[in-house]
C-alpha cells in the first residue's frame, strides 16, 4: 500500500507527504538530502547566513539528490537578500515566528519558489494566505522548538482547515505512523516532523542531545521561555532536564562551538541547540523536543525514518482517499 499524492506533494514536488522540519544547527545538508532522496521534503535553516552561504548550502543539497528540498527562515533573523538568494536555488521557502509579510512572500515568489508560513492559529493562517502564501503549516502546542501554537494540534488543524483553501501541513508531536495517519485522516495534506529527524544519523545534533531524546518521552518535555537570551517572549518546548541543568549551572558560558574563526562561546540560556562541534555542558543547552519524542527509540538513517513512517501510515489508512 502506498500513500497517495496530496496537494502538498504536488505543490512542492516530493513523492511523500512528509516534511522534515528546518532546525537551525541540526538540519544539515546531509539530512535534508537524505529526506529528499527518500521522497519527503528536506529542509535546512541556516539562520543568519549570508546570501552566498544560503546559495552554497542549497546547491550542495541539489548536488546530492534529485528530490525536493527547501529552506526555513525565522522572521526575527531574516534578511531579504538571503530570501532572494534562496528563491533561485530551491523550490520551497518557509517563514516562521512573525506576522505574515506580503513583501517577503513577493520576494520569494518572484524568484520562482513556492512559499509557506508556519502558523499557530486560524487567524494567522488567513493572514498568511492574504500575504500570498501557497500553503500553511498548522503548528500545535505539542511541537518541539519554538512554538507559535497555543492549543493542541488537532483543534488547531481543524480551525485552520475551516479558514483556508490551500494545502495545510500539520506540525507538532508527529513521530509515529499512528499520529501521522491521524492528521492525514483529519484533513492535513502532509505532516511536518522534527524531533524524530534530530535523532537521524545524518543530523547535526550533538550525540549527547540525541541520547537525551532517545531516553525521553512526552512527559519529559516542558513549554518554557527559559532559553530566551536574545529572543524574548518566544515559548519553546525542550526537555525539562536541560532547564534544570541550566538553572543549576554556575557561570555565564555553558559551552563553546568550533568555528572557522576559533571557538565561539555559548551563554547560559541561549536558544542555540547543541550541534556537532559543541563542547562543554551540553546538557544545559536548549534540548528542543516535541511531545512525540517517545517515538524516537534509536538513531536511524533519515531515509529509513521516512520509509517506515510512510509504510506504517499507508497500512493504517488502507484505501482511504487523502485530501488534496
Amino acid at each position: 500500500m502506498l500513500l497517495e499524492p496530496t496537494g502538498f506533494t504536488e505543490l512542492v514536488g516530493c513523492r511523500l507527504p512528509i516534511q522534515q522540519a528546518g532546525m537551525g544547527g541540526v538540519s544539515t545538508v546531509e539530512l535534508a538530502a537524505a529526506v529528499a532522496e527518500a521522497g519527503g521534503l528536506g529542509m535546512v535553516a541556516p539562520h543568519g547566513a549570508t546570501p552566498e552561504q544560503v546559495a552554497a548550502e542549497l546547491d550542495a543539497i541539489a548536488a546530492s539528490t534529485t528530490g525536493s528540498f527547501g529552506i526555513n527562515f525565522l522572521i526575527p533573523f531574516v534578511a531579504a537578500e538571503a530570501v532572494e538568494a534562496a528563491a533561485m536555488h530551491c523550490r520551497y521557502i518557509e517563514f516562521f515566528y512573525g506576522e505574515p509579510d506580503a513583501a517577503l512572500v513577493r520576494r520569494a515568489s518572484a524568484g520562482g519558489a513556492r512559499v509557506g508560513w508556519q502558523v499557530g492559529s486560524a487567524d494567522e493562517a488567513a493572514r498568511a494566505i492574504d500575504a500570498g502564501c501557497d500553503l500553511v503549516v498548522a503548528q500545535g502546542i505539542e511541537a518541539g522548538g519554538h512554538v507559535r501554537g497555543t492549543v493542541g494540534l488537532l483543534p488547531t488543524l481543524d480551525a485552520v482547515l475551516d479558514r483556508v483553501d490551500v494545502p495545510v501541513v500539520a506540525a507538532g508531536g508527529i513521530a509515529t505512523a499512528r499520529v501521522f495517519a491521524a492528521v492525514l485522516a483529519a484533513g492535513a495534506s502532509g505532516a511536518r516532523v522534527g524531533t524524530l529527524f534530530v535523532t537521524a544519523v545524518e543530523s547535526g545534533a550533538h550525540p549527547d542531545y540525541v541520547a537525551a531524546l532517545l531516553a525521553a518521552d512526552g512527559t519529559d518535555t516542558v513549554l518554557t521561555e527559559a532559553f530566551g537570551v536574545g529572543w524574548r517572549n518566544a515559548p519553546h518546548r525542550v526537555l525539562r532536564s536541560c532547564v534544570d541543568a541550566a538553572t543549576a549551572f554556575a557561570g555565564d558560558e555553558v559551552a563553546s562551538i568550533r568555528t572557522p574563526y576559533g571557538p565561539r562561546p555559548i551563554g547560559r540560556f541561549s536558544p542555540e541547540p547543541p550541534e556537532l562541534g559543541t563542547s562543554g555542558t551540553v546538557t544545559a543547552m536548549a534540548l528542543y523536543a516535541g511531545q512525540g519524542v517517545g517515538g524516537a527509540r534509536q538513531a536511524r538513517p533519515a531515509g529509513q525514518i521516512v520509509a517506515e513512517l510512510a509504510a506504517g501510515t499507508a497500512a493504517l489508512l488502507g484505501s482511504a482517499t487523502l485530501p488534496r
